[in-house]
């Protein structure tokens, strides 16, 4: 048999950067105003810089498959490790399709305007089992489109800056950009820094596929590094040209990213709309990517905490030719399917409940991390005699710092006014979800005995 070929350096950078970087939300942060460039900066310094070296230290000293819920399986044992595998893995299956929702509006909005919802509801559904196939083909494929749409999203990004400068000078900016506009607001500081954590987590999903990364112990803190850094300058990159171009309170969360590029191609004259045609088109393609990269890194985490003893006729069902666990995928898939259809049958206020499921998912997406820092922690201390070829600077200031901002964004999702939907959404799907995983958990200490 041929030996599988491992991911080097440069794939890994072009993954992790394929998965932080989200254009579907680039606008949220813009919506705070030129003083969010600051606060990518903050935000940089106080979070993505800790998050990063810590997720260095781990993923070098323990590149195992399973990236996260190895690494708290190792400070925490088995039941927090089954918790915050299947916490990533159901988040994934929320969020896609809210991702291809966002696809087929942009492809309504670009090409169709008057298309039927159902077909925009088929579009959304075939996107969502597209990336079902290609995860199910395996590792491989899933990294080799995320490195190509690395390359789209970088050059998308850049083209955003660019454009954003030409904007100005020859049309004027949209927003004010003289100094005291970059002094943000600190008594909404915290706000604005759970808004940006969000946009900026994911160093660890290369790690969930650890075992097929080349010289882990130096590539993986290489990675963070080259990354962390491009990640950083595309996001500041991306939110000015938005601010360039759109007035602040003309910023949409969900289509602030799609007007600000159609926005921005009017400076080609005669030739905006082919610009804005291969522009959108290119973004989105990267949605799709983006969903193959945190697919595979969520059922690659999950089956690395014992699918097969845990559920060994759903979510632990191997594919024959491919190896993969095949029915975590299509489980995915059936749930984003279901989803997608409650969507677009739904209407005005009753929509609500697409988007009020959307924001649970978000909130079990940021449950993990709250044990990966104390895990970094717990390790260094508990497991000394470890190799560690890289070892994180601060250790203790940057576990702090990455908790406490992990905390903050947890806070500020409970932190809007009360909506019974809304916050019985996220309390009543976090229970539920919490209380499979333990079920789970149950499973495998019965399969063990």
């Amino acid at each position: 048999m041929q030996e599988k070929k491992k991911i080097n350096l440069w794939q890994t950078i072009l993954f992790s950067i394929c998965g932080i970087l989200v254009l579907d939300s680039i606008a949220s942060p813009a919506m705070i105003g030129v003083s969010a460039i600051t606060m990518w900066v903050i935000t940089a310094i106080v979070f993505f810089i800790p998050y990063g070296l810590v997720n260095a230290e781990l993923g070098s000293t323990y590149p195992d498959d399973g990236g996260i819920a190895s690494w708290v399986q190792r400070a925490f044992g088995e039941k927090h490790a089954v918790l915050v595998g299947w916490y990533y893995w159901v988040n994934v299956a929320f969020w896609m399709p809210a991702v291809f929702v966002a696809f087929s509006s942009w492809f309504s909005m670009a090409f169709a305007p008057s298309a039927s919802p159902w077909l925009l509801a088929a579009i959304a559904i075939v996107m969502c089992w597209l990336v079902v196939a290609i995860g199910i083909r395996g590792v491989d494929l899933s990294v080799a489109v995320s490195n190509i749409a690395a390359f789209c999203k970088v050059a998308i990004v850049v083209i955003m800056g660019v454009l954003g400068v030409v904007y100005g000078v020859t049309r004027g900016f949209a927003n004010d950009f003289s100094l005291h506009a970059f002094i943000p607001d600190m008594s909404h500081a915290t706000e604005y820094i759970a808004i940006i954590v969000y946009n900026l987590l994911g160093f660890e999903l290369i790690s969930s596929v650890g075992g097929d990364i080349e010289n882990p112990k130096k590539n993986i803190p290489k990675m963070t590094v080259f990354a962390g850094l491009i990640v950083t300058v595309l996001y500041i990159m991306g939110t000015f040209g938005i601010l360039a171009a759109i007035p602040v309170d003309g910023i949409s969360e969900a289509d602030g990213f799609f007007y600000a590029i159609q926005e921005l191609c009017s400076v080609f004259g005669p030739a905006q709309n082919a610009v804005f045609y291969v522009l959108i088109i290119v973004a989105m393609l990267t949605l799709v990517s983006n969903m193959v990269s945190w697919s595979m890194g969520a059922v690659e985490t999950l089956g690395a905490i014992g699918m097969e003893e845990r559920s060994p006729k759903l979510l632990g069902h191997k594919h024959k030719k491919f190896g993969t666990n095949d029915y975590s995928y299509i489980v995915m898939g059936v749930i984003s399917t279901v989803l997608v259809v409650v969507n677009f049958s739904l209407s005005g206020d009753a929509n609500d409940v697409f988007w009020n499921i959307f924001a649970f998912s978000t909130l079990v997406f940021m449950l993990p991390y709250l044990w990966l820092f104390p895990a970094a922690w717990k390790l260094r201390k508990s497991d000394p005699g470890t190799e560690r070829v890289y070892k994180a600077p601060a250790l203790g200031l940057c576990v702090v710092l990455g908790e406490a901002c992990m905390a903050v964004a947890v806070f500020f999702l409970f932190y809007v006014p009360f909506d019974p939907l809304y916050h019985g959404m996220l309390i009543v799907g976090t229970i539920i979800t919490t209380l499979i995983g333990f079920k789970l958990y149950n499973n495998g200490k019965k399969a063990n005995k």
